[in-house]
Parts: C-alpha cells; sequence; structure tokens
C-alpha cells in the first residue's frame, strides 16, 4: 500500500544533496496522504474525536491536507521513482511540444504519462479505470497531476480520487514554473511541428500566420478514396479533395509512376515548397497521401492530429463548398525527392539479410501469425519472412496500438516502447509494410515525427510480396520478438 520511495531513493541522493531534503518532505506528505486514507476508510466505523484532532495536528505542518500539492523541488527528487507516476492532464498538442501559454520551453516532464482531462468525461466507470491503468495510473502508485492552470489539475485529482486513488498529488506550480528552470528535465515530439492541431489550422486558413510555417503559401487537403461524399457534407474551409485512388494504381495499389505523380501535384498547385496539410476522416489515409508527398519531394507536409473528428469537436466552422484549384506549372526540383522513403520488393529482401535493419509488419496479431489475411481480396495468409511485428490494431485494418481514445496519435514514448520490445530502435535502417501500404505510412510517420532518420515503406507491402510464391513467409507465433 505505501509507496517504497525511501528504500529506493537513499542509495541515490549523497549527503549534501539539495533534492534531498526536498524529497524527503515530499515523503513525508506521502505518509499524511496515507494515513488521510486509511482514516477515512475507516471513519465509520473507528474514527474518534481525538483521531480527527490528531489530524488537524498534522495538517498545521502543512498549510492544508486536503489541498495535496507538491512543490518544484520535491517533484524533481521524485519524477524518476517508479512508485510515482507524473500525469500531463494538457491537450496532446501541448504535451507534444506546442506551447500554448508562453512556457519557456516546449513539452512535458520528462517521464509524464498523457491523460488529457478531457478523456474522462468521453470515458466513465470500469473503462475509466482501465484507461488509466494501461498508461500506468494504478491505484497502487502515488499520482502528480499538473497542468498549466490549476483548477484542471485539481478537477483531474478529483476525479482520481473519486475512482479510488487514495495518494494524489497536484503539480500547483504548474508546467511553466517548470519549464522556466532549464536544470529540470523536459521532452518533446521531435518534429512536433508537423503534428498541427485544430487551433493551428484555424489560424492558417483565416489567411494569419501560426508558429512554424514558413510563409510560402499552403493548401489544405481531406484525404479520401474515391467517393467524396463525406467532405461534400462538410469539410474545413478552404480545403480541397485529395482522392488517394488516382495517386495509387491497381492491382497492388502502389503509387503511380513518377511523372504522374508529378502531374497531379502540379494540378493540385503543390510545389516542393508549398505547406501542405493533410487530414481525413481516418488518419491512416492521411498518413499515407503523407508518404506519397513526402516521397514526390515535398519539404512541408503536416498532418492534423485527429483528422476531421478533431476539427469538428474543437468547434470550428464547416464549409460545404469546394474551393477552386490553382495550378502550378513546376515543381521547383526533381521528382522524386527522397526516392528512399518507398521500397521495392528487390530491396526488401535486401532489406531483410541486413544487420542492423528490421522489417516491420503494421499489422493486426491475427494478420502477422497468418490466422488471417485481413482483406477480402488477398488470399495468402503469413507474414514475411524475417520480419518483427510493429503492432497496428486489435482487429485487421484497425490502428488503436498507435492511438489514443479520440484517435489522435498515441503518447509516442508508448509506441516507440512497443517497437522497442521487438527490436524495432531508431539506430536501425527501418522499412514498415501492411497489407498495401496505410497502416506501414501511418506507423512511418510517427517513427519521421520522433526523428527517425532511416526509414521508409515497403510500397504494396504483403499483396506485393506474395506475388512471387518463391518468396519466403512464415505463419504462426515467432520464436523470439528479437
Amino acid at each position: 500500500m505505501y509507496p517504497a520511495f525511501y528504500g529506493a531513493r537513499r542509495h541515490v541522493l549523497f549527503p549534501g544533496d539539495p533534492a534531498r531534503f526536498f524529497y524527503r518532505n515530499f515523503l513525508f506528505e506521502i505518509c499524511l496522504l496515507s494515513l488521510y486514507a486509511v482514516l477515512a476508510e475507516t471513519r465509520a466505523h473507528h474514527l474518534t474525536w481525538g483521531l480527527q484532532g490528531l489530524l488537524r495536528e498534522m495538517g498545521s505542518v502543512r498549510a492544508t491536507l486536503m489541498s495535496r500539492s507538491i512543490s518544484t523541488q520535491a517533484l524533481a527528487g521524485a519524477i524518476e521513482d517508479p512508485a510515482c507516476v507524473v500525469v500531463d492532464v494538457r491537450e496532446m498538442a501541448a504535451f507534444n511540444g506546442w506551447t500554448f501559454h508562453r512556457e519557456a520551453r516546449r513539452g512535458h516532464l520528462r517521464g509524464a504519462v498523457a491523460f488529457p482531462l478531457e478523456w474522462t468525461a468521453v470515458v466513465q466507470g470500469t473503462a475509466l479505470q482501465r484507461l488509466l491503468a494501461s498508461k500506468g495510473i494504478t491505484l497502487r502508485r502515488t499520482v502528480v497531476v499538473y497542468d498549466v492552470q490549476r483548477d484542471r489539475s485539481a478537477a483531474m485529482a478529483h476525479r482520481l480520487r473519486t475512482l479510488g486513488y487514495a495518494r494524489v498529488l497536484t503539480y500547483d506550480a504548474g508546467v511553466a514554473a517548470w519549464a522556466a528552470e532549464a536544470r529540470l528535465p523536459m521532452a518533446h515530439l521531435a518534429r512536433y511541428e508537423k503534428l498541427v492541431h485544430p487551433a493551428w489550422v484555424d489560424q492558417l486558413v483565416r489567411g494569419q500566420s501560426p508558429a512554424t510555417y514558413t510563409g510560402h503559401g499552403f493548401v489544405v487537403f481531406e484525404v479520401g478514396w474515391e467517393n467524396a461524399t463525406a467532405y461534400h457534407r462538410g469539410h474545413i474551409p478552404g480545403a480541397r479533395y485529395f482522392a488517394l485512388d488516382t495517386y495509387e494504381h491497381a492491382p497492388l495499389w502502389t503509387r503511380v509512376s513518377d511523372a504522374a505523380l508529378e502531374a497531379r501535384l502540379l494540378s493540385e498547385g503543390v510545389r516542393y515548397d508549398t505547406t501542405v496539410v493533410l487530414y481525413g476522416r481516418d488518419t491512416t489515409a492521411a498518413a499515407r497521401a503523407a508518404v506519397l508527398l513526402m516521397y514526390a519531394g515535398v519539404d512541408d507536409v503536416r498532418v492534423l492530429d485527429g483528422g476531421f473528428g478533431a476539427w469538428r469537436a474543437a468547434g470550428y466552422p464547416i464549409a460545404t463548398t469546394a474551393p477552386r484549384r490553382e495550378p502550378v506549372t513546376d515543381f521547383g526540383k526533381t521528382l522524386p525527392g527522397r526516392p528512399e522513403y518507398l521500397m521495392v520488393t528487390e530491396e526488401v529482401k535486401t532489406l531483410v539479410a541486413e544487420r542492423g535493419a528490421a522489417l516491420v509488419s503494421v499489422r493486426s496479431w491475427a494478420e502477422y501469425t497468418g490466422a488471417t489475411s485481413g482483406y477480402s481480396y488477398i488470399q495468402p495468409k503469413g507474414r514475411i519472412a524475417g520480419d518483427v511485428w510493429g503492432h497496428a490494431g486489435s482487429a485487421p485494418l484497425r490502428m488503436d496500438h498507435y492511438r489514443n481514445i479520440d484517435n489522435t496519435m498515441r503518447n509516442y514514448h508508448d509506441i516507440a516502447a512497443q517497437w522497442r520490445a521487438w527490436g524495432v530502435t531508431p539506430d536501425k535502417r527501418i522499412a514498415f509494410y501492411c497489407g498495401t501500404g496505410w497502416r506501414a505510412s501511418e506507423a512511418f510517420f510517427y517513427a519521421y515525427l520522433m526523428g527517425w532518420a532511416t526509414i521508409a515503406v515497403y510500397d504494396g507491402g504483403w499483396w506485393a510480396w506474395v506475388q512471387n510464391p518463391a518468396n519466403p513467409i512464415a505463419v504462426g507465433k515467432p520464436s523470439s520478438s528479437l
């Protein structure tokens, strides 16, 4: 029941360590909280006026026990302790690196987990408890909650207490105070600016110049397949429709030729230096378009985190009229600008044989082990021999292992951890594949956001591989994840 903070720390904090005093003060606060929890649980049967008086005396050590806050110094001494979990309740954009309150540094407290306060209004009861536990926010751990605004931290702390969390502290100074002290560790998504949020897109389409925008002109696309019915019912103002079926060709649904790709982009007014913002009803489609544009050589490709659902949930206006295209005549440089981003079968064969490389299957476990192909038009089942599993979702074509409950990108530390368990690390040359290329593109884009340097998508994926029966495949559970 009690966190083993002191036993874990006393061998680490040396005499004279300035954090030691504050950390021990933090331990004392935890003891008070533990006692308070015991008293609260037994009050109906055992609480006496004497015990209440004792509790009031303990409260005199702290201004008020009920506030249950932690100082910056105490948090600095406890942040890496496994008995404690630090929870960032801001929106995912702030966690990833966008600043909204002129913070001195961007991102989150190093080691913090992301759990936006808004999720507690979407998920309730036991489902909320399971979601919290999946993020490491368990009843056995001491929970420290922070935001920029104290009232949001307090709201989250109250919600946790109603679920039975006895040891909850709020960091009332907030992330701005932490960011102001350069010695305190923070982290952020390496290319956070490529994963934009609804407010950023709103500023852009209204003619403003949001942070990190290069100013060389922009295009916003809603990405889909063939039928644009949903787009015509309502879309982001100024957005045009990006029909992926005109950028891929049957039967393998690989990219069109370089000449055809360039012609399509020019007709849409896209040059290499155009800022292109992509979103979809589902992020996978937007990610697939992003990979094609990056392969072509467009320097500034961005994806709206959470897609159209995030825009609508934020309450921004919806348009029903399609803007006119404004074609250009010159892409501005040789296309493709980044040919290494898309691989073909022969290149994949070479990669599988390399030391220091990994071919990553972004498919469900059922697809990976050969229980199903996941597609009505693909009959062979299994995986490419020599690959590793990169996760995807709980069923074929799903990507919930990569997303939050609101379809925003999952905490990038979690994504990296699930890859690392299978030997997928940034020091290696990585190629992602799926059934054809869409899910692999989403994984690729997240690796790109993390700053991974040598990454690619196997264009055509499993469907391209099984065109040749001589290509080796595997089925069943692998003997090892590494």
